[in-house]
């Protein structure tokens, strides 16, 4: 009985949310690219990265207008017991569709050790249809980006 009840609950639910949805066009997308292990120097501190943490990107708007944007770091198993990522900064790209960066949004350089590194991009409006993607640097080297593209 108490599954029938939660069972029609539900349904109405999603039922209100149908009807009450929006009317205008949104897209999003969502992307994780596996972070390869790694080492580095800190202060002549050789720091390791093992293998378990995913760079994750996400995108949300409609056509060439960006509203949302952000990518991080999670890590799990093993890699979540590590120092983290020391010196490292999130640079937002974005090309055309013949693969020419026209724009950069350079994120600051952060000093401090973080498992968990992430940044969040202003809302953009693009000039073309292309992609937009995001990378992160460790000690000023590309460790990894996850791109999505943007079309009509």
């Amino acid at each position: 009985m108490k599954y029938a009840v939660r069972l029609a609950s539900a349904l109405a639910a999603a039922g209100a949310l149908v009807i009450t949805g929006s009317t205008s066009a949104h897209a999003g997308a969502i992307g994780s690219t596996p972070v390869r292990s790694f080492e580095y120097s800190v202060g002549g501190v050789t720091m390791k990265i093992p293998t378990g943490c995913m760079f994750t990107h996400v995108v949300r708007g409609s056509g060439k207008r960006i509203t949302a944007q952000n990518a991080g770091v999670d890590c799990g198993f093993v890699a979540a017991l590590s120092s983290g990522f020391c010196n490292w900064r999130i640079d937002f790209s974005y090309s055309d569709t013949d693969n020419r960066v026209y724009r950069t949004s350079r994120g600051r350089t952060h000093s401090e050790c973080k498992i968990d590194p992430l940044r969040k991009n202003s809302p953009q409006r693009l000039p073309r249809y292309g992609k937009a993607c995001a990378q992160l640097y460790v000690s000023g080297v590309r460790r990894v980006s996850q791109c999505h593209h943007i079309t009509k």
